[in-house]
C-alpha cells in the first residue's frame, strides 16, 4: 500500500492580485507549488505526487521540479508527475484522482493538498497519513474558531451569532482511503474513467460527508494557513524570512 497525493495548482490567483496563477506565485523565491510539494515529501509519508495544473503551465512547472542551479531539491523527480488540471478545483482533482488510480493502483490513502497552503509542515502531514493508516477512512486538520461568527441577512442586518465552539476551520492536506475518495467524486457526477466538469462547492471532506461517511479531524497548524490574499501572502514572507 502506498500513499498519493494530489495538488491541484490551476487557480488564477485573482485575489491575490499578481496577475500570475497563484501556485506560479513565489515566496522567498521559491513557488508556492513548489513549496506544498517539498513538504509533502519531507514528511516521508508520502509515496507519489500529482500536481494538476492549467495546460499552458504544465511544461513550466515540470521544469520547476527538474531541479534547477543552485536550488535545494524537491525530492526524487520521478515521484513527482505534473498533469493538466480542471476548469476549477473540483475538476482539477478529479483528473488527477482519475489519473492516480490508473498509474498508482497500490495507492491505500490519497491526500488532497492546496498549494496556497504552502507553509504545512511535515509533521502534520505525517499525523494525517498516520491516523488513515490507523483506521480513519477521511481526516481533516482543523483549527478553533477565534473570531465571533454572526448570520447577516442580504441587507446586512445581524440575524443571529453562532456558537463558535463548535466551529472549526479546516486546513489541507485532507486525507482519505482512496476508494472512499473516489467513491466520493463518483457520486458527485465525475466519472472516475473520464472525469466531466460539475461545478462544485464543497471541500473534499464536503463530498464524503454527503455520502453519510464520517469525517474525523486532527489538530491542525497555524503555519497550514491558506495564502489567499496579497496580506497572507505579506504574512508569509515575514515568516519565511525570519
Amino acid at each position: 500500500m502506498s500513499v498519493l497525493a494530489l495538488v491541484p495548482a490551476a487557480g488564477d490567483g485573482v485575489r491575490l492580485g499578481v496577475g500570475m496563477p497563484k501556485a506560479l506565485v513565489p515566496l522567498g523565491g521559491i513557488p508556492l507549488v513548489v513549496r506544498a510539494v517539498r513538504g509533502l515529501l519531507d514528511s516521508g509519508s508520502v509515496d507519489h505526487v500529482l500536481v494538476a495544473v492549467r495546460e499552458a503551465d504544465v511544461a513550466r512547472v515540470r521544469s520547476l521540479f527538474a531541479g534547477r542551479p543552485g536550488q535545494r531539491p524537491v525530492g526524487d523527480a520521478a515521484r513527482i508527475e505534473v498533469l493538466t488540471g480542471g476548469a476549477d478545483r473540483a475538476s482539477s482533482v478529479a483528473a488527477a484522482l482519475c489519473y492516480g488510480a490508473r498509474q498508482h493502483p497500490e495507492a491505500h490513502t490519497v491526500l488532497v493538498h492546496d498549494a496556497a497552503h504552502a507553509l504545512t509542515p511535515p509533521e502534520l502531514v505525517r499525523i494525517l497519513v498516520t491516523s488513515v493508516a490507523e483506521g480513519a477512512d477521511a481526516v481533516v486538520p482543523v483549527l478553533p474558531v477565534a473570531d465571533t461568527v454572526k448570520e447577516v441577512d442580504a441587507d446586512g442586518r445581524v440575524l443571529g451569532t453562532a456558537d463558535r465552539s463548535a466551529l472549526r476551520t479546516v486546513q489541507t492536506p485532507q486525507a482519505f482511503r482512496m476508494a472512499l475518495l473516489r467513491r466520493a467524486y463518483r457520486e458527485a457526477g465525475f466519472d472516475p474513467e473520464c472525469p466531466g466538469t460539475p461545478s462544485l462547492s464543497a471541500d473534499d471532506a464536503g463530498l464524503v460527508e454527503r455520502l453519510g461517511e464520517p469525517v474525523h479531524t486532527v489538530p491542525g497548524d497555524p503555519l497550514a494557513f491558506k495564502i489567499t490574499t496579497a496580506w497572507d501572502l505579506r504574512v508569509a514572507e515575514l515568516l519565511v524570512a525570519t
